[in-house]
């Protein structure tokens, strides 16, 4: 079960939202590659960076702090990298500069033929993020609910060859409120790919809670909120969905 930090930008900066509103932004650093350093410090296995403002423009935003933190990297840990990807070009830009996966979201869903475009182009890299409420997918930076499934959509993507999903519940991301385990669940269970789960992760339980799905395919979960307002200490979170995994006693 990887723990793996969000690093969300805005602006240049390190922030993060309460359910995707723009407006409602916490800075949590001016740096962001020290923040990658940071977590990576904390022994973080993976980086999950959202360019914020290219999911609203339609395009990359924020490139400046993206290039400064796989600067910071390296080859260290793998960074995967959401927002604003919606052109083949913008995908093999972000994989020359060292991204190792890109996350494609509303895009996937509004033309799924780039989707499968940019999986025949780019196999191996691609992960899709779908957002939903409800069981019903969102686009736009979570402005726009759709009347989509989110269980058929993933089955659909998954045949295109995506690598991952990521399934973010967005009644919960940004507000601590736990994980939507048996949505996260649901959705493992009908496909044959990793799903890594998103919003709402707020103590160590629900990562205990999630270590107990994880054989159902849920590879990892991306942790925000939680690890900057302190109700969820990385390094020992991490050390204990090893130990879970394990099956180590206390």
């Amino acid at each position: 079960m990887l723990l793996i930090p969000a690093i969300d930008l805005k602006d240049g900066h390190c922030v993060r939202l309460k359910q995707g509103d723009m407006a409602d932004a916490t800075v949590f650093s001016e740096d962001p590659a020290a923040m990658a350093r940071h977590w990576i410090d904390q022994g973080a296995r993976r980086l999950h960076l959202v360019d914020l403002n290219g999911a609203f423009a339609g395009k990359p935003k924020n490139e400046p702090a993206i290039r400064a933190i796989l600067k910071e990297v390296g080859e260290e840990i793998p960074v995967q990298l959401g927002g604003g990807i919606r052109d083949l070009d913008t995908i093999g830009r972000c994989l020359d500069d060292g991204i190792s996966y890109v996350i494609i979201g509303t895009a996937a869903v509004k033309t799924p033929g780039f989707l499968y475009d940019a999986c025949v182009a780019f196999p191996g890299h691609i992960v899709v993020g779908l957002d939903a409420k409800d069981g019903k997918v969102a686009v736009n930076g979570w402005s726009k609910m759709t009347g989509h499934d989110v269980v058929d959509l993933a089955r659909k993507f998954q045949d295109h060859g995506v690598e991952a999903v990521i399934y973010t519940d967005i009644g919960r991301d940004g507000m601590l409120s736990g994980v939507n385990i048996e949505a996260t669940v649901r959705l493992a269970q009908a496909l044959r790919i990793p799903v890594i789960a998103s919003g709402g992760i707020a103590n160590v339980d629900d990562v205990r809670a999630l270590c107990a799905v994880e054989h159902e395919g849920i590879m990892g979960a991306i942790t925000g909120r939680a690890i900057y307002e302190g109700t969820l200490d990385f390094k020992t979170a991490q050390a204990e969905a090893d130990r879970l995994l394990r099956g180590d006693r206390p």
